[in-house]
């Protein structure tokens, strides 16, 4: 009655298909203006980080994300200075948050690009 299980992108892809099923990454994202997210990271900060509508404590409190979530970045930007470090992170909900390696860890080797 059910399709036998595929493997590989063709099999993955057929299967989608087949349910109705989307493959979608965390940081393949849409951030809202059609381009998409190509970093990766993962809250570590044990009490979260809060998002925010600019690069500033000054801007609005738009939500949180919790430890362990992970989190598309679109791109990197000076704003202001917190703990010694003024790397903000537009994610790919559109939104700010501001992180030390501390707060925020990435996939890969390679830093997010400069807004």
């Amino acid at each position: 009655m059910f399709p036998k299980p595929k493997t590989g992108v063709a099999g993955a892809f057929a299967l989608c298909a087949l349910t109705g099923a989307v493959l979608a990454s965390p940081a393949r994202a849409s951030d809202g203006d059609g381009s998409l997210a190509p970093y990766e990271a993962h809250i570590v900060a044990r009490a979260g980080v809060e998002l925010r509508t600019g690069p500033s404590y000054e801007f609005s409190a738009v939500g949180s994300k919790g430890y362990g979530a992970v989190v598309g970045i679109v791109c990197r930007l000076n704003g202001q200075k917190v703990e010694g470090n003024r790397v903000w992170y537009k994610l790919s909900d559109s939104s700010y948050v501001w992180s030390s390696e501390r707060h925020i860890v990435r996939v890969g080797q390679e830093p997010p690009r400069w807004c």
